[in-house]
């Protein structure tokens, strides 16, 4: 027999959302075949979802099995099985498998690629990074950081030498072969393009032994070492900032790759994201420390700085080239916010920012050529769209 489980009426005002019935239809279906019963959900709660996806929390109405009040269902669009959904559901898988105190996301409870349906731990209403640095807590905003870099540090660290584990799931969900970081693909034809777009936005020019520095970065996308899991969409939005620590969301770019990638989103920071203001003076550093503490130990040569930061300035270089490709307004573009409907900085003043933050560290590494050619960017940026390029600080360090 079926428990029933209170609820109130549904709002009878309200039209339904035809997305967000099909959502839950779905998830009681793929519920049904994964349990063997009948799952009733209700009151649906739309989380947002994407053009990809709708995302709904709901109350578990009625189940003859031992399940948590409320679970957040995601429903892809067609056609299916997509990308996305392989990548977010074999992630779900890997973790799953883990003990709840290695588990970095929520627990998965049923999929299904014909469907394109998840079914995963509802985590409440936890606020994110993104609500601590756009709030007006500093101290909060400082200790948020600190654990969200302790906690991919973990990530990472948890997931060393499940590589095999993640492919086997991945072929056995996915009959499109889909395999490897997403990055690959997008991120070298980012630095490719990048000289044509420098010299005609800006009138810079990229030498030759510049280009060919940038174009080495590749390794970090093909060595087999100081690999793990990244959920590859690190923005400050996909987590849950918890009382049991942090937990990411979001794993439709998930893969196994190098872990530098992810570290120099620390560094640079979030190269790839809409909040992507500027961080008080060391917080980067102290951010560093963080995650380098927790990768140190199944990864010991990170202790040694001659092994960890060459790496570090190839992954940053190549999140700097990349992401300026991607942002920087084109011929007869208007500059604007990275997000025209989300708190966002300038393009051109988050790009200028990131050259800056190069430069800065390509001195200190004594790599000069890259030094001459981030000088030439910020000047060239400085002059067609300043003269004040300064990036603002999170609304919690202002």
């Amino acid at each position: 027999m079926s428990v029933d489980i209170a609820a109130d009426p549904p709002d009878l005002d309200q039209p339904p959302n035809p997305a967000i019935t099909e959502a839950v239809s779905a998830a009681e279906a793929v519920l049904r075949r994964r349990y063997g019963a009948k799952i009733q959900l209700a009151e649906p709660e739309d989380l947002g979802g994407s053009k990809l996806s709708t995302v709904v929390r709901v109350r578990v109405a009625a189940t003859p099995f031992s399940l948590p009040r409320t679970l957040v269902v995601k429903r892809y669009s067609p056609p299916m099985p997509s990308e996305a959904f392989v990548r977010e559901a074999v992630s779900y898988q890997l973790f799953t498998a883990l003990t709840a105190e290695e588990r970095m996301c929520p627990e998965l409870y049923a999929h299904d690629g014909a469907a394109g349906v998840i079914v995963i731990e509802d985590l409440g209403r936890a606020p994110t990074l993104a609500d601590k640095l756009l709030g007006d807590d500093a101290r909060a905003a400082e200790r948020a950081l600190l654990s969200w870099a302790r906690s991919l540090g973990r990530l990472h660290a948890t997931t060393a030498g499940r590589e095999a584990d993640f492919d086997a799931l991945m072929r056995r969900l996915s009959s499109a072969k889909v395999k490897g970081d997403p990055l690959a693909v997008n991120g070298p034809a980012a630095i490719e393009r990048l000289p044509q777009l420098l010299d005609d936005v800006l009138g810079v020019h990229t030498p030759a032994h510049v280009f060919e520095r940038a174009e080495r970065t590749r390794w970090l996308l093909a060595t087999s070492r100081h690999r793990g899991f990244s959920p590859s969409d690190l923005c400050p939005d996909n987590n849950l900032i918890t009382s049991r620590g942090v937990r990411f969301l979001d794993f439709e770019g998930g893969c196994v790759r190098n872990i530098m990638l992810d570290a120099a989103y620390l560094r640079v920071p979030f190269p790839s994201c809409w909040c992507a203001f500027a961080l008080p003076a060391g917080m980067t550093d102290a951010m560093f420390a963080a995650w380098r503490a927790e990768v140190r130990v199944m990864w010991p040569d990170l202790a040694d700085d001659s092994v960890v930061l060459p790496r570090m300035l190839d992954a940053q270089l190549f999140w700097v080239w990349a992401s300026t490709f991607w942002f920087l307004p084109r011929p007869g573009e208007q500059d604007g916010p990275i997000d025209s409907h989300l708190p966002s900085p300038r393009r051109t003043v988050s790009i200028a920012a990131r050259w800056q933050h190069l430069r800065d560290e390509a001195a200190r590494a004594g790599a000069d050529n890259i030094v001459e050619h981030a000088k030439a960017v910020v000047d060239a940026l400085t002059k067609k769209f300043g003269p004040d390029l300064k990036l603002p600080m999170y609304p919690a360090f202002r």
